[in-house]
Parts: C-alpha cells; structure tokens; sequence
C-alpha cells in the first residue's frame, strides 16, 4: 500500500493532517479512515469470491454441455466396450515358441 509514498511523502501527510483536522480529532478520522479502508477490502473480497463461483459455475456449465454432447452421440456402454478392447487384446497371452 505505501509503495506509492516515501517516507518523507508519509511524514508531510501525517504532519498536514495534524495541521489541518487538530490533534483532536485526527484519532476519530483515522478512525473513519480506518473503517472505510475495511469496508473497501471487505467489498473487494466478496467481488472475487462472486467471480470466481462464476467462473466455476462457467466451467461446470461446459461440462455438463460435453457430457451430455458424448451422451447423445454414442451410448455410455458403448465407449467402456471400446476402451476395454484394446486391454483385453493385451491380456490375451500368445502360444510361446518351443
């Protein structure tokens, strides 16, 4: 967050706003400053948090879509018989040479 200020930059903000709002009642605006700046982090946070269930929401959404694309084209057993194939040929042991 202070990477946009030295600290000559902070310690002429602290001085002016001791100047300017009295040390009075500098506790109560950094107070309110304080209060604001949790607000805003508080906000930001549940903005990602909604784009990110978006996104995953996005995600699940193509799934379902593709799953249901497989499902329409070829029959479910179909795709485990042909998967299997190739393994049973492998499983099959060949006569040895004597």
């Amino acid at each position: 967050m202070f990477d946009l200020f030295s600290w000559q930059h902070i310690l002429i903000l602290i001085a002016m706003a001791l100047v300017v709002v009295g040390p009075k009642d500098l506790p109560k605006m950094v107070h309110v400053a304080g209060k604001w700046a949790g607000k805003a982090r508080g906000m930001a946070i549940e903005l990602k948090k909604s784009f990110d269930d978006m996104a995953r929401q996005t995600e699940m959404d193509e799934l379902r879509k593709e799953i249901e694309e497989l499902r329409s084209h070829r029959n479910i057993t179909e795709i485990d018989i042909d998967t299997n194939a190739p393994l049973a040929k492998l499983t099959v042991s060949e006569p040895s040479r004597q």
